[in-house]
């Protein structure tokens, strides 16, 4: 498929989204993100693998929105905002434990 990422014209296809950012440890998600196989990347990372471009090209809330565009058609899951890590409620059981001394059991 042809898309147009910070002005300039690539040829994307759905097998080389993953083998563009394959061996590239995910950065910490604090934006939009892409999940690619097992691995959620930043759209900013994945532009960059795909588009060869220094990141700082792929700024600006219009050329990200391309890149979640472009995944999106070809079929990758894109997410807006980062998951938050859900809080652990502390149970009775967990706060005796800890009361005294002892470690919870994960139940």
């Amino acid at each position: 498929m042809r898309r147009v990422i910070a002005r300039h014209p690539f040829c994307l296809t759905e097998s080389g989204v993953p083998a563009s950012v394959k061996g590239i440890t995910p950065e910490l998600v604090t934006a939009e993100s892409v999940t690619t196989g097992r691995c959620r990347h930043p759209v900013k990372q994945v532009g960059q693998g795909l588009t060869r471009q220094d990141r700082r090209d792929v700024t600006g809330a219009e050329a990200e929105a391309e890149a979640v565009r472009a995944m999106t058609r070809l079929g990758f899951t894109c997410h807006t905002h980062p998951d938050a890590t859900p809080a652990r409620v502390p149970t009775p059981l967990r706060t005796a434990s800890a009361l005294l001394g002892g470690a919870c059991p994960e139940a």
